[in-house]
């Protein structure tokens, strides 16, 4: 009997598919892990940055915590601590799968509430018999000790889990109810974190999570990210909306805390939004509210109400471009080799989007994607750029020529409710591979909307497809991201490729360049115009140049990425 059929058979038994959660930070062996336990039937889903795992756990669920035991920043025994101390998580079994041969490493693992401990390289029959036999013990002894729990909040905080107060966000959209929602952004989750440890850091979130939920009382109340939380709001103007984020920022920002036994406060800004300002779904509201907290962020008071754009009237080049949306003629994608500085085979373009006038001049996206955003057409032009992409992919692949597309997406349609179920089904419709498609997010834009991102990519990480942070210079917050999102790819700001560099942008750049690699990150020079700068990103430790000085944007792909020197 095949693994499939047997894990059939279990499953008619057990009433539902094992599910398995892989913690690992190397994307080869977490697509490796996933393979292998989803071709035996198995329900598997990766978590790149382990400090999203007790996120992931409460939406997912798994039965079976595969976890590796040396990560970056994070030791597997530290994730496993805290699992055990989550009320629903206490009883998972948790299974490491490590390269790390010594016998007092096992026994620390073990020590720390570890179930079992799989030495790499694994067999693949090993692996998944490891898997299963651990799974039908734990639920055979949790049949005999289920305690009912609400899915919806949070054992530890009482709290809203973030799902839910979505779904709860949703309904009032659609029910048109007066209201608001509030983010809240508490402390300096790097510093807090780096100063007193993962777990004292949790510890003391979930303390002023339960201290913001009662003080919101009745008002639906979630944790968002590390330090984000979000509270939704019935019969609020906006005077009232604004009092009342008055009364939280100071309710939290003047609340003792306790951490390590010592006694400190937690800065609190808030952005709020009204629901009246036609959001389309939640993912809209919660960008709005996204907008206003980092407006909150630079405000002397630490509160800023979210203003929606001015309309303005309909431009005749947004009259073209809805038209060529609409099934006409105009558009068009170019596309810009991204070619590895130590060689290769792999063929990896940019994807650009173009746009031809009425009189044949093309037109750049910086030209139209302005009017795109006030038009309300963004979405539309995303999903447009998007299947084209994929159709290229499914060709491409079916011609044994396989290759990578950078495609790059506003948050605002990424945030949107129904489009990471769209991609998922628009991947298997044209059945392509999720690592062949790259999403490029620029930085500017994500340190706004990190939070939906986050959501986002928890939701296509599964699906094999890879991120990229574009633009990049390094400040405090977009260092931060490069924690907070599941990053393959980082993509540096044009201003690196200027020559002569500056001395201070040539320590920038190195700087940054370490920094990517420490987490396993590949990182683009772009806008490469001459073989100077290309000289100067190589000796930097640059793995990959994009740029006119390799070729200029073509609608062709026809590329020669083997014979391609630098």
């Amino acid at each position: 009997m095949s693994a499939e059929q047997t894990q059939t058979g279990e499953n008619s038994q057990n009433s539902a598919p094992f599910r398995v959660l892989i913690v690992e930070d190397d994307r080869s062996q977490a697509v490796f892990a996933e393979a292998i336990l989803r071709g035996a039937g198995i329900q598997a889903e990766v978590v790149a940055i382990p400090e999203r795992m007790l996120e992931t756990m409460e939406r997912f669920e798994p039965d079976l915590v595969l976890m590796d035991l040396h990560m970056p920043g994070i030791s597997g025994t530290t994730l496993t601590t805290h699992i055990r101390q989550h009320p629903r998580f206490e009883y998972t079994p948790v299974v490491f799968l490590t390269g790390d041969h010594d016998p007092e490493r096992e026994l620390e693992a073990l020590e720390h509430g570890g179930d079992d401990y799989i030495l790499k390289p694994v067999r693949p029959r090993h692996l998944i018999a490891a898997v299963q036999n651990r799974i039908r013990r734990a639920r055979a002894q949790n049949s005999s000790r289920q305690t009912v729990a609400d899915p919806d909040r949070h054992p530890v905080t009482g709290l809203f889990t973030r799902p839910a107060l979505l779904r709860e966000l949703g309904t009032r959209l659609a029910s048109n109810t007066v209201g608001g929602a509030l983010m809240l952004e508490m402390g300096n989750p790097t510093a807090l974190r780096n100063r007193y440890g993962y777990a004292a850091f949790e510890s003391l979130i979930n303390d002023a999570g339960r201290f913001l939920g009662n003080l919101a009382g009745d008002n639906p109340t979630a944790r968002l990210s590390d330090t984000a939380f979000l509270v939704l709001v019935n019969g609020k103007a906006q005077g009232e909306l604004d009092a009342y984020a008055r009364s939280l920022r100071d309710g939290v920002g003047y609340q003792d805390f306790k951490i390590e036994e010592e006694t400190l406060r937690l800065r609190c800004t808030v952005g709020y939004t009204q629901l009246n300002h036609d959001f389309q779904d939640a993912g809209a509201a919660l960008a709005a509210a996204e907008e206003a907290s980092r407006e909150a962020h630079g405000s002397p008071i630490g509160i800023a109400a979210y203003v929606p754009p001015e309309k303005v009237e309909t431009s005749g080049l947004a009259d073209e471009l809805r038209a060529a949306l609409n099934g006409g003629e105009g558009l068009y994608l170019a596309f810009q080799p991204i070619v590895a500085v130590a060689g290769g085979e792999d063929a990896q373009f940019q994807v650009l989007v173009r746009m031809l006038g009425p009189d044949g001049t093309v037109r750049r996206a910086g030209e139209f994607l302005a009017v795109a955003q006030t038009a309300g057409l963004m979405p539309q032009l995303d999903r447009w750029v998007m299947e084209r992409s994929l159709e290229l992919l499914q060709k491409r692949r079916s011609e044994s020529r396989p290759m990578r597309l950078l495609v790059s997406q506003a948050p605002q349609t990424l945030g949107q409710d129904s489009y990471a179920g769209w991609l998922q089904e628009a991947l298997a419709r044209y059945n392509v591979e999720g690592p062949s498609l790259i999403i490029d997010l620029r930085l500017n834009d994500a340190i706004v909307h990190v939070v939906s991102l986050q959501q986002f990519c928890e939701q296509m990480v599964p699906a094999g497809v890879q991120f990229c942070l574009s633009q990049y210079r390094s400040n405090e917050d977009s260092n931060q991201l490069l924690q907070e999102l599941p990053l393959g790819y980082l993509r540096l700001s044009a201003d690196f490729a200027q020559q002569p560099l500056p001395p201070e942008l040539h320590d920038e750049m190195k700087v940054a360049i370490e920094r990517a690699h420490r987490l396993a990150l590949q990182v683009i020079g772009q806008a490469v115009e001459d073989p100077q700068a290309a000289a100067a990103l190589w000796v930097g430790g640059i793995d990959f140049i994009q740029g006119n000085l390799v070729q200029r944007p073509d609608q062709a792909l026809d590329f020669d990425f083997q014979s391609a020197t630098l």
